[in-house]
């Protein structure tokens, strides 16, 4: 695995007035220059790692450390920390703040201080990366759901960061804006961006990531490359969240092949209907 560029330490966090540890002794290492996914059923700790990882929560016990070098949060120093770790919520309605798509990318731009010139500059730069020249001065609130989340995305990414934190961002997108966003990421990473990406679509974390970690209970209980981790379905299976369909039909077919490789089936008619037929029974 090559170099981490953030890392937790025997983390530990709790919310206030719960006696519930959200963040349970974790040490993690996300790998610099890597597709990420993260997964795990709902309370496992991906949303609070996420508040953890961007200076926004910070940890009751434990270190968390960015390219070597342990958080600060001191305001400067948790500044400077979210130019570089940018973190993109699973509603985008959390945070759009401004009138218009071109205002709402500019606003980060603003809060360091840039001069106007070079402001224009890199909003107009993101508004033609992410194809928002269309949307540029439209309302806010009159754009789709995966416009927000595309004007989210670009609001984080015209800061530059060497780490995008998305969570759920395929969430409640259609098949369309599904495929968009997948484009999106593809050209971020292309670019030089490590992604750390929380999902259910274990589908979607099957094909796009490199690499993988499983969280149960604020604890990171597998991680690995997609075929290493999906690998471990009785430890899946044991969490609730089962296996990618790819992995599900290799198994299937398995299941159809005898011992020296020979098929049960005669024909190939045959074998679509019986995975058709498991299909409707799961």
């Amino acid at each position: 695995m090559s170099q981490s560029i953030l890392e937790f330490d025997r983390t530990f966090y709790s919310y206030p007035c719960t006696s519930r540890v959200a963040i349970d002794d974790l040490s993690l290492k996300i790998p610099s220059g890597k597709r990420c996914g993260l997964i795990g059923q709902n309370g496992c700790g991906k949303t609070t790692l996420f508040l953890l990882a961007n200076g926004l929560y910070q940890p009751q016990q434990g270190i968390i450390r960015w390219e070597g070098e342990a958080f600060r949060y001191d305001r400067k120093s948790l500044s400077e920390l979210r130019q570089q770790i940018g973190l993109v919520f699973q509603n985008p309605e959390h945070q759009l703040v401004a009138s218009t798509v071109e205002e709402d990318i500019s606003y980060g731009l603003y809060n360091q201080g840039l001069p106007e010139f070079e402001i224009a500059q890199q909003v107009q730069q993101a508004i033609e990366q992410f194809d928002l020249s269309e949307l540029a001065r439209e309302p806010i609130h009159n754009l789709s759901l995966g416009q927000k989340k595309r004007v989210s995305i670009a609001d984080i990414m015209v800061l530059q960061p060497k780490l995008l934190l998305l969570d759920e961002p395929t969430a409640y997108l259609d098949p369309r804006h599904t495929r968009q966003l997948i484009g999106l990421l593809k050209q971020i990473h292309a670019a030089g961006t490590t992604i750390l990406l929380a999902s259910h679509d274990l589908d979607f974390i099957y094909r796009w990531a490199d690499w993988v970690f499983v969280m149960d209970r604020g604890k990171l209980i597998l991680e690995g490359t997609p075929e290493t981790v999906f690998a471990q379905r009785d430890v899946l299976e044991q969490l609730q969240l089962g296996v990618p369909l790819a992995i599900e039909l290799i198994d299937q077919i398995k299941d159809l092949v005898d011992g020296d490789g020979n098929s049960k089936l005669p024909n190939f008619e045959e074998l679509q209907q019986q995975i058709l037929q498991w299909r409707r029974r799961g």
